[in-house]
Parts: C-alpha cells; structure tokens; sequence
C-alpha cells in the first residue's frame, strides 16, 4: 500500500520558485491505477516523487508501512518500486539479456529472458543478444523496459506515459501487456497516461491539474465525465 500525506514539490526556473504540486494526500492499494490530467499539470512530477528522482519540499510517503520520504530511488527499488522512464535510458555495449538479468538480480534462463520478450511482441531471437543502444528505435526501446519491469515483478510498478513514441500497432500491444500484467502480477500498477485506451482498463482513475488532485473515484465513476470535458475542450480550441 502506497500512502502519500500532504505532498508538496517546489522546483527553481528563471522566476524563481514555483509550486509544482500542491499538498497531494492519496491512498493507492488498487492494482492498476491511471494518473492523467493535462500536460504541466504535475503527473509526471508526482511519479517522480513516488519513485524517488524527486524529494518532496513537504510532506511523507509510506510504503508498506514504512517512511520511504528520504530514500533514494535505488533503495526503494530494493524495497519493490520499479519505474519505467518516459524516454528509456540506452546502455551502450550492454545487450538486452544482460539488462533483464540485471533488473530481476539474478541470472535467467535464455527460455525465461525470450517469454518476457514474447509477452511485449519481440521476436526473441532477435533482440536477446542486441545492445540496447542507438540502433533500437523508441518502440523497440519502450517494449524493452517494459519486459525488464515484468521481470522484476516489484510491489509497485510506475510507467510514465509508457505510449509515448511508439507506433499505432505498439499500443495496440502495450495495452495487451498491461492486460497482461494486470492478470499475472500481485501489486499495483500506476500508469500516467492521457491515453483513453489506458485509462479504460484501470481500476481507479486520479486526475491531477495544476499541481492538485481535481478528481479521483473508480473508472466508471470518473471517465465518463472526463470525455466529456476533453471533447468540450478540443472543440472550444477549435472555434
């Protein structure tokens, strides 16, 4: 169970200071839980906060009963939070076996390295020995993380806008992964995405603009509601 209480984040730009979220309190024991909003509303911030890149300026985060607010974000990957970058990092002359092996701390079989690869819709033969450097695309690359995240099967999953460059037919199967996902793992998965696709098959969906929750309750509680006001919203643009 994830707890945040009264989280708050201030970051310097040319200005000076500015309060990028404002006391955000949550309680998230879901399995899979969608964080949208607009974009500068804070959703990326926030993943951040929880997974440990950030330090909140306020507040306290509780992690399966413990304070994790000052740990880094390589002790709480030790206590089970994985994150999956917006832009995946590349290693260069490390291959993808070497990366999954790495994720999960132990040496996997070539069998279970090539089940991950299947299960993001990569040809296993093909890319267990490639580097993942500058000769993946981004797909390629997202596909990737995602696979060496299902290997480490961690308490809390975060993906931050895990759609983002990748190709129609690469959605199409990332949602079948998170499907996926949501049938195999214990824990909780937390997306932030603007997605409809992704957002539909949450359980719970949080809403967050200019640095503050505005709506959270189940998907069937908040989605509906939040078409609406997107397609409100793109036809006032276009007038």
């Amino acid at each position: 169970m994830l707890e945040l209480k009264n989280i708050s984040f201030l970051a310097e730009n040319d200005e000076g200071k500015k309060e990028i979220i404002h006391n955000v309190s949550l309680r998230i024991d879901e399995r899979f839980v969608a964080l949208t909003g607009p974009n500068g509303g804070g959703k990326s911030t926030l993943a951040k906060i929880i997974a440990g890149i950030y330090t909140p300026t306020d507040g306290q985060i509780i992690f399966d009963g413990v304070d994790i607010t000052g740990k880094n974000i390589t002790e709480r990957a030790r206590m089970g939070i994985s994150f999956g970058f917006q832009q995946p990092v590349r290693f260069k002359g490390i291959t993808v076996q070497d990366l999954i092996n790495l994720a999960t701390g132990k040496k996997l079989s070539v069998a279970q390295i090539c089940d991950y690869l299947s299960d993001v819709g990569l040809c296993a033969r093909e890319y267990i020995n490639r580097e993942v450097n500058a000769s993946l695309s981004g797909g390629e690359l997202k596909r990737i993380e995602i696979a060496m995240v299902m290997a480490r099967g961690t308490k809390l999953t975060i993906f931050d806008e895990p759609e983002a460059g990748i190709d129609l037919w690469s959605f199409s199967n990332l949602i079948s992964v998170f499907e996926k996902m949501y049938e195999k793992k214990g824990g909780t998965i937390l997306i932030i995405s603007h997605q409809e696709r992704i957002l539909n098959i949450a359980d719970r969906i949080i809403v967050i603009a200019n640095g503050e929750i505005v709506k959270d309750g189940k998907k069937e509680d908040v989605l509906d509601g939040l078409l609406t006001a997107k397609t409100c919203a793109a036809l006032i643009d276009k007038m």
